[in-house]
């Protein structure tokens, strides 16, 4: 995935979000800091949110399953994987990946896993913390090699 395709899908959820949330295109507008205009060309399809504001939707409603259902759970590894390029933030703990995620490979207490819907990866440790995570496997791969050798 990268940022124009992660955009996409935000522009063609945001009015399901704003549905969810039993909002009006007025109030979802001043929730997001643009106008109604922008808002309802995005949902006619006519015009994009943009990165700052796909991120803002993300954010606010990070409990829609609109968009859990999209992006397969949690959006901040996806958002953080598209803005810093590998990004090495360790030992958050996570739910283990029982819903979104399959494992790719396990050794000496770590596992690489890859979301079902994102494709992203992310590497656990034997307490279900992550590591890191990113789009590239070749970098997920050294990594888990440099932590299970």
């Amino acid at each position: 995935m990268i940022r124009t395709e992660f955009i996409k899908k935000v522009d063609e959820k945001v009015k399901l979000v704003r549905i969810e949330k039993g909002y009006t295109q007025d109030k979802m507008a001043e929730v997001l800091g643009i106008s109604k205009k922008t808002l309802v060309q995005v949902e006619k399809e006519r015009g994009s949110l943009g990165w700052a504001v796909a991120i803002a939707v993300c954010v606010i409603f990070k409990n829609s399953e609109i968009l859990e259902l999209t992006f397969g759970g949690d959006i901040e590894d996806i958002i953080r994987t598209l803005s810093f390029e590998n990004d090495d933030i360790k030992y958050i703990p996570t739910l283990g990946g029982k819903i979104w995620w399959k494992d790719i490979q396990s050794k000496n207490g770590f596992t690489i896993q890859q979301n079902i819907i994102s494709n992203h990866y992310r590497i656990l440790d034997g307490s279900s913390r992550r590591i890191l995570y990113s789009f590239d496997f070749e970098y997920i791969k050294k990594r888990f090699c440099e932590l299970v050798d």
